[in-house]
């Protein structure tokens, strides 16, 4: 089999399933694992680089409302990949080129490739995309070995924190202007003993104000920008506390990238990372590369 994927949690995915071999296309952000990296690229983003949180968000705004394109699926490079499956999403039209133009690359080229579309509201819908990709590459044991993995390191979490009064949390899935989480992310706080201040599980994360940012009644905020690794995400929490209006509580910066951002294998790091943020009478210090203390 001969796969493409376009984005790097179902690469990720992949490879964890140990399909790898497969994968034949990927876009410029798989990144992990780091072999993902020698794949053919398919697809690039359109925005410019070295730009700010400020400056991405007015531009993404402003070509969704003009109806233009955040990624740009590169029809050459797939043309030559003679791919079986591609898989793609439905979810956000900021992470992942839009799944109609999947469709209308293959038609114009002729190719009968399957597409798969792996769309996870929720941390239990997460699970499943394992599921269904598993069964899409013929790997379904491993497959549920992996979601057996997945599902049992966050009971350990919770049999730490059982008991424990659960802990008000922010987590900041934008910085400039400030984003509440969705999707997954208040599942994950859930998981880890907390609760999260603002947000709901399966919905959209959404922009916030200063002043509902400033009141959110949250006992701490994890800084979590989607795009971003933890150097970055410290730099941007820094910034955050440098310019005030934060209630005054600890913060931390985390690695959005690998464990809170991208719906796979990883979210479970996240969980235990949250834990030991929240609880760490209980669950211990996070992982130095997953979580670092700003103020």
């Amino acid at each position: 089999m001969r796969i493409v994927s376009l984005l790097p949690s179902t690469t990720e995915i992949l490879f964890a399933l140990g399909a790898g071999n497969d994968v034949v296309g990927v876009t410029f952000e798989c990144d992990y694992p780091a072999v993902a990296r020698s794949r053919r690229i398919v697809s690039t983003s359109t925005l410019p680089e070295g730009i700010g949180p400020a400056e991405i968000d007015r531009l993404v705004a402003q070509r969704m409302a003009a109806g233009e394109d955040l990624y740009l699926l590169d029809e050459g490079a797939l043309a030559g990949l003679d791919a079986d499956l591609v898989v793609t999403q439905d979810l956000c039209a900021v992470c992942a080129v839009d799944v109609s133009e999947v469709h209308d690359a293959l038609t114009h080229l002729g190719c009968t490739a399957d597409v798969l579309t792996i769309d996870p509201q929720d941390l239990g819908e997460v699970l499943e995309s394992v599921r269904r990709i598993g069964a899409a590459v013929g790997a379904r044991e491993r497959a549920d070995e992996l979601v057996r993995d997945l599902t049992g390191r966050p009971d350990v979490v919770r049999s730490k924190v059982a008991g424990r009064t659960p802990v008000p949390a922010m987590v900041l899935e934008w910085t400039d202007p400030p984003f509440a989480p969705g999707h997954w992310v208040p599942d994950m706080v859930t998981a880890a003993g907390g609760t999260s201040v603002l947000g709901t599980a399966g919905e959209r994360s959404y922009r916030i104000d200063a002043a509902t940012l400033a009141g959110c009644g949250a006992d701490v905020i994890v800084c979590a920008p989607c795009g971003y690794g933890l150097d970055e995400s410290a730099r941007l929490a820094a910034e955050l506390v440098a310019g005030g209006g934060l209630p005054a509580v600890p913060v931390w910066a985390v690695d959005a990238n690998a464990s809170f951002a991208r719906p796979g294998p990883r979210l479970v790091d996240g969980v235990e990372a949250l834990a030991a943020i929240l609880h760490p009478g209980a669950a211990g210090e996070p992982a130095p590369a997953l979580a670092r203390r700003i103020a």
